[in-house]
């Protein structure tokens, strides 16, 4: 319940004033995010496309991974720690892939088929597409969550904060006129019994 007094209506102006004020900059973030998600959705798009090419090429090895040496090409593959760093747009924080780093590969150079060295650098193209293609999905998910928060921060502002302040604004000024009105209608009204009384 507002309080029908100057003061008031001082206050509800100043908030309209605010609200106004700041609902430019927050479409402007939206519009920004937007474009963001519709640029991160491309990029992941071009990512699968590249690791459904990187796993292809892996399946060309497919029949030779079957020997006794499956088992440390496989481990030489293992991911111990993707690199990423942070950057910030439009005011989220998004991982960008750096780098991965693999498991040392220890093998015997000598006993170790030839096609070992292709295997294994396709194996890690294989997972560094994967990698950039997860880190890609979370950029995403991150930039969506901060749209949706945008957004409906964009709608409490155009359907209700700014709507609220000029129905309020609205209604003190109505009451504050019908009040001068009264006022006015009673000095009258006490200037004329004045009048009327000093006449007789």
């Amino acid at each position: 319940m507002i309080r029908l007094t100057k003061n008031e209506l001082r206050d509800q102006q100043l908030k309209k004033t605010q609200l106004t004020r700041y609902l430019p900059t927050l479409c402007l973030k939206k519009a920004l995010l937007q474009a963001e998600v519709n640029q991160a959705q491309i990029e992941i798009e071009e990512l699968e496309e590249l690791h459904k090419k990187e796993e292809e090429l892996v399946k060309d090895f497919s029949a030779l991974l079957q020997g006794s040496n499956t088992t440390q090409l496989l481990e030489a593959a293992n991911i111990e720690k993707v690199a990423k760093k942070s950057e910030n747009i439009a005011g989220v924080d998004i991982p960008i892939f750096v780098s991965v780093t693999f498991t040392q590969a220890a093998y015997p150079f000598l006993t170790t088929p030839l096609w070992w060295d292709s295997a294994l650098k396709q194996l890690r193209e294989a997972a560094i597409a994967r990698e950039k293609v997860t880190i890609a999905l979370e950029k995403k998910r991150l930039l969506e969550k901060e749209l949706r928060d945008v957004s409906i921060r964009v709608n409490l502002f155009e359907k209700n904060l700014i709507p609220k302040a000029e129905r309020n604004i609205r209604k003190i000024k109505v009451f504050l006129g019908d009040q001068e009105l009264a006022s006015v209608s009673q000095a009258k009204a006490a200037k004329r019994k004045i009048y009327l009384r000093g006449g007789r």
